[in-house]
This record gives C-alpha cells, sequence and structure tokens, in this order.
C-alpha cells in the first residue's frame, strides 16, 4: 500500500505588547505565578475588556505578510467551553471574520521553496496555566489573556521535515518583525496538529488532531507516531477505528494517546462577543502598515545568495534579524560580502554567544569594523593584528582608532626588514630549496619566521614584497 500522510497545523504564539490583549495587566514573563493578573483575566463579576491596539495591528501587519484578505470590520466571537483553565467559562476568540483569510506564503525548504495555503489567522487570548502535581493541580493566570496569534494552514504538508521548515520559518517572521519574541522554551508557541493517511490520489482519510505540542522536536515526534499509528490500523484492515478525535502524545510511552472524540465548531456555541462593539477598520492604517514591512529572510537569503555566499553562510547570517542588519550595513560601506560574512560567523559571533549578547550591544559596529578592515586592507596591520585589535574591542570595549593608535609603532623600516629577511633565508637554506623545488607555500613559513621575529609587528606588506625579492632572486 503506498499511504501518504496530509498534515494542518495550527500553530498559537504569544505577541508582544506592554499588556494584555483586552485588560491593563503587564504582558510580560515572570518566574513567579499570579503577579500579573487583573480583575478582567480571573472574570471577576463587572468588568469588561477592552480591545489592545497595538495587538490588532501586528495581527494586521501578520495577517498582511501571510497574503491574507483583511475583514472590513473587526469583531470578536465567544468560543463557550468549560475548563480550570478559562475563568470566564468562554474563551473570546475569532470565528466568524479572523482577521486574515485565505492567505498563502512561500518558505524556503531545501534548495528550493515550498508555497503553503493558508485557512486563516485570529486575534484570541490565551488560557491560564495548569500545573498537574501528584494530588492537586495548581492555576497561574499570569497567561490569561495574553495576546495570541493562531495561525491555521490548510492540510498541505506531507512530511514532517517540511512542518519543521514551515514552522522554523514563520517563527523568524515573528522575531524579525518583532510581533512575538517566539521562545519556544518558555511556550511561547504551541501547535495543534492534525494529520490523516489515506492511498495515494484517493481523498484525505479521517483527521486527527493532537493536541498542545509544546516544542518543535516532539512535534517532530508527533507526527512519526500518529503516521505509524494509522498506517498499522489500515495495513491491518482496521480502517474504521481511526476516528476523529483529539489526542495527545504521551512522551514516555512514544505514541499518542485519545483524549476525548474531536469536538466540531457547533459545540461550542460560537457567538458575536457582546462586551466588545464591532470596530470598523481604517484602510489608511492598513495600508500604512503594509508599506512597514521589512524584508523578510526569505528576500534577504536569495540577495546573498546573488552576493555568492554558502548555504551555511546565509542561513546564519539570517537567523536573526539584527545579525543580517549588522550584515546589510556592512554592506552599504562597501565592505566586501564573504569577507564581512567570515568575520560575523566568526569572531563577532562567538563573543556574541560566549557572553550571551546582543549584536545591539557590541563595541565593534559596523563602522568599527569598517575602519579595522580598512587598516588590514591598506597593510597598516597583519591579519593577526587585526584579530587582536577586533577582540580588545569587544572585550574591553575600546575603539578601534584606540587601539590602531598603539599598534602604528608597527616596523616599517625596510633597511631593519630588509636586514631580518636576510638573516632568516640564511639560517633556513632547506626551506629555500625545498621553495625553488615547488613548495611556493613555503613563503608563508618566512613570513610567519619575521613576524616571529619582530613579534609580530612587522609591516606585512613590505615584508612580502621584501621575502618575495630574495626568494625570486636566489631562485634566478
Amino acid at each position: 500500500m503506498n499511504l501518504i500522510p496530509t498534515i494542518g497545523i495550527e500553530m498559537h504564539c504569544e505577541m508582544k505588547s506592554n499588556s494584555k490583549v483586552f485588560s491593563t495587566s503587564a504582558n510580560t514573563y515572570s518566574k513567579h505565578s499570579n503577579n500579573h493578573v487583573s480583575a478582567l483575566d480571573i472574570a471577576l463579576p463587572g468588568t469588561l475588556p477592552v480591545v489592545n491596539l497595538e495587538c490588532v495591528k501586528k495581527a494586521i501587519l501578520m495577517s498582511s505578510i501571510l497574503n491574507c484578505e483583511i475583514p472590513e470590520m473587526l469583531y470578536f466571537d465567544r468560543k463557550n467551553y468549560y475548563y480550570p483553565d478559562l475563568p470566564k467559562g468562554y474563551q473570546i476568540t475569532q470565528s466568524h471574520a479572523p482577521i486574515g483569510i485565505n492567505g498563502k506564503i512561500e518558505i524556503p525548504y531545501k534548495e528550493s521553496t515550498l508555497k503553503i495555503a493558508i485557512h486563516d489567522i485570529h486575534l484570541e487570548e490565551d488560557t491560564a496555566k495548569i500545573e498537574h502535581l501528584m494530588e492537586e493541580s495548581l492555576i497561574n493566570y499570569n497567561r490569561a489573556g495574553v495576546p495570541l496569534l493562531e495561525l491555521v494552514t490548510e492540510p498541505v504538508f506531507h512530511s514532517k521535515e517540511e512542518v519543521l521548515a514551515f514552522l522554523e520559518y514563520i517563527r523568524k517572521i515573528y522575531q524579525y518583525t518583532d510581533i512575538s519574541d517566539a521562545d519556544v522554551k518558555r511556550g511561547q508557541v504551541r501547535c495543534d496538529v492534525n494529520i490523516s493517511v489515506a492511498l495515494e490520489n484517493e481523498p484525505l482519510g479521517t483527521k486527527v488532531e493532537i493536541k498542545g505540542v509544546n516544542s518543535f522536536s516532539n512535534i517532530l515526534l508527533v507526527i512519526d507516531a500518529e503516521i505509524a499509528r494509522q498506517k498499522e490500523l489500515i495495513e491491518n484492515g482496521k480502517k474504521e477505528e481511526i476516528k476523529q478525535e483529539t489526542r495527545r502524545f504521551d512522551e514516555s510511552l512514544g505514541t499518542t494517546v485519545r483524549m476525548r472524540s474531536k469536538i466540531d465548531a457547533i459545540d461550542y456555541k460560537y457567538f458575536v462577543e457582546p462586551n466588545i462593539p464591532k470596530i470598523k477598520l481604517d484602510k489608511t492604517m492598513i495600508e500604512q502598515i503594509k508599506n512597514s514591512i521589512i524584508e523578510l529572510p526569505l528576500s534577504r537569503m536569495n540577495r546573498y545568495k546573488e552576493l555568492g555566499l554558502s548555504k551555511e553562510d546565509i542561513m546564519i547570517l539570517t537567523k536573526e534579524r539584527n545579525i543580517s542588519d549588522y550584515f546589510d550595513e556592512c554592506l552599504k560601506l562597501g565592505r566586501d560580502a564573504k569577507k564581512i560574512s567570515n568575520w560575523i560567523t566568526g569572531i563577532i559571533l562567538s563573543y556574541i554567544k560566549k557572553e550571551d549578547v546582543s549584536i545591539l550591544d557590541i563595541s565593534l559596529t559596523p563602522k568599527e569594523l569598517n575602519l579595522l578592515l580598512t587598516s588590514l586592507e591598506e597593510g597598516t596591520i597583519s591579519n593577526k593584528q587585526a584579530k587582536e585589535i577586533a577582540s580588545i574591542v569587544l572585550n574591553e570595549h575600546k575603539s578601534v582608532s584606540e587601539c590602531l593608535e598603539k599598534e602604528n609603532n608597527q616596523i616599517s623600516d625596510d633597511k631593519l626588514l630588509d636586514e631580518i629577511v636576510q638573516n632568516i633565508i640564511a639560517e633556513n637554506p632547506t626551506q629555500v630549496e625545498a621553495y625553488h623545488n615547488g613548495r611556493t607555500n613555503l613563503f608563508n613559513f618566512f613570513v610567519g619566521a619575521v613576524m616571529k621575529e619582530t613579534k609580530g609587528q612587522a609591516n606585512p606588506v613590505l615584508t612580502k614584497e621584501i621575502i618575495a625579492k630574495y626568494l625570486n632572486k636566489e631562485e634566478e
């Protein structure tokens, strides 16, 4: 049997904003439970929700990036169900008129791209967080009311690799646009995974939803486990046992476990949220938001590819917007793309990782790096000296100019260097002979010997000229 899996993703991502989506409580991560909670968050009588405009603007921004249709009127719905993490007994969400529908986005995948169809994206409030202990369950209401964007794809994926590429790219967009930190470790991204298996060229099989998967690595495990479960049932003639239901992933068992029969939308008894009036979305505001969209990762990847950079370098440079912006600023200063890429992916990112800081906060700014590389290219400092200066600037927060002043006692006396080179050549006849016999890479041996003799202070350009003069003379 040639069984084909089909996968759809519901990606929930917590948004960045000063306050929650319908209340004035702080929307910020806290290690302490229940310290960012208002009367509205816990549904005390007499409280009324107020829509956070910043969240609406960011929702429109993401909807525009996904090339969705945006409605004329903004309104919300009540999704009615009871669970301890939902203090009101309902969730304020969007069902009838999501902020974006019928979207599409192109994402990088292997050596090409994938076109992903988007069903909708909608703005809603997050639930509280429950921690189940041995004999009791504790509720943290800090998360109740946190603004949440839910992105729902069409069932368009056929492998876990495609799903992972999509999730990683969308997370990158959230981070690039400052819509969200999209920190999986802090639970800011959670997914529901819808999976069905059917014979090739036949209609889609029965959809099974795996709820609340909280890491990308677990999503991959979920997909493998559920596809294997459904395939086994079909191959054993038990296709009817695949029911529309909601399951969860049990890490200890390595498989999905039934939670409940799948609830259809009608069971939630959606109706328009009566406490939030309908809001007409201003067309000028929407256009301004669309015009504010920055260059996104895929466009940058394609541009860097045209500059001749390797796939590995491109992935590193576009992983974070700040790193990509730093690289672009260096390009604007006229630097060579490959040289700049080497410096960023080498000494700069090594320092950032070690010190756990942002590239925005380092002392070696694009202008400082430009000054350093100009001195290197002019031959006033050696490559070794350039790296030493970069390290000093990064670690001691000094300027490149200060360091160059100190390094300007470089030896550029041609008579002195001439004498040093002659002595080194005289002391290494074996290497000279090998050089003349075709081992031209020994040229660097003589350069290194001069640098060692002068403690790295010899003018590298002048040194190479003098060495070449004597080696070529010997060859003649």
